[in-house]
């Protein structure tokens, strides 16, 4: 079954740290959990077409556990992707 790129990344990730590594073309997004490298490349691509990606770094981002009292939880497991775009090349998000 063939995924739409808006099915492969979830959300782009908007934080102080990734906001610092748009200076140096480096892009974060949520991604689907059985996404590979290159179809992150391929749906970035395509959702952004003034964007040409450079490489692609992957990694599983487990969930925390969370205690409310005598009750103990767990966020999702995720997988975050960080986006190296080429040269002269931006996204706006």
């Amino acid at each position: 079954m063939k995924k739409s790129p808006y099915d492969v990344i979830i959300k782009p990730l908007l934080t102080e740290k990734t906001e610092s590594g748009k200076q140096k073309r480096v892009y974060s997004f949520m991604v689907d959990k059985s996404a590979t490298k290159d179809l992150i490349k391929n749906a970035v691509e395509s959702i952004f077409p003034d964007a040409k990606v450079d490489s692609v770094r992957t990694l599983n981002v487990k969930g925390k556990v969370k205690k409310h009292k005598f009750i103990s939880g767990t966020r999702k497991t995720w997988k975050k992707a960080m986006v190296v775009l080429k040269e002269g090349y931006r996204i706006e998000v």
